[in-house]
């Protein structure tokens, strides 16, 4: 593993998470369109038509260009946003938990009922949780590159809440490939930092194809 200067992860950290918040929004509002347009209130004649964009302001900064899905006839609204204003800096957290290691599908349900129910009938609120599942355990064990020239790991201290607010740690794994490309390989969430936790983290990568690194 190499070392490196904490605040240099840290920035690192924050721009992938930024990257990795946009990349989930994108796909709750691509599940959220999808359960629209198959209700009666799309209309027949309804259709897709593209995105248009917008940037949203987050607590690690500006997402820029978050692609936002519309229909033909102007009928569709998120209902996303709105919650997400309110409450600021939990949607954050709700993705890192939503991707932690062994999320329930109870848990993912609750998540996207507390964002949607009011809007939504429980079975469109129950389509868009399947679709936002199976890119959870597509994104979980998806299979990662042999090789990586850096390999970054790092742990930091979250405030979550379980019936409680306590600190837990994000075991975060980010690599570099031989191209020069960053990447988010895993995050994994979970209790206190110990040797144990980092030994579960670099097995899972291992598991799922990152057997080599250039610069230790």
């Amino acid at each position: 593993m190499t070392i490196v200067p904490e605040n240099m992860l840290n920035n690192l950290f924050e721009n992938l998470v930024t990257e990795f918040v946009k990349d989930n929004l994108e796909s709750i509002l691509r599940a959220e369109i999808q359960a629209f347009m198959s209700s009666e209130e799309a209309g027949i004649r309804n259709s897709r038509n593209g995105y248009y964009t917008r940037n949203l302001h987050t607590r690690y900064g500006n997402i820029e260009d978050l692609e936002v899905p519309r229909d033909r006839q102007g009928l569709f609204q998120t209902q996303l946003f709105e919650p997400y204003q309110r409450r600021d800096g939990w949607l954050e957290e709700a993705v890192i938990q939503m991707y932690k290691s062994g999320m329930g599908t109870r848990d993912v349900a609750r998540f996207i009922e507390s964002m949607f129910g009011s809007h939504y009938s429980p079975t469109t609120v129950s389509n868009i949780t399947a679709t936002v599942l199976e890119d959870i355990h597509q994104w979980q064990k998806r299979p990662l590159q042999k090789r990586y020239s850096v390999i970054y790991l790092d742990g930091l201290y979250v405030k979550l809440k379980r019936g409680t607010v306590s600190g837990e740690v994000v075991y975060f794994a980010m690599g570099i490939d031989t191209e020069g490309h960053r990447q988010i390989l895993g995050f994994y969430v979970g209790g206190q930092e110990s040797a144990n936790g980092w030994r579960e983290v670099l097995k899972d990568l291992y598991d799922r194809g990152a057997q080599e690194v250039l610069l230790g």
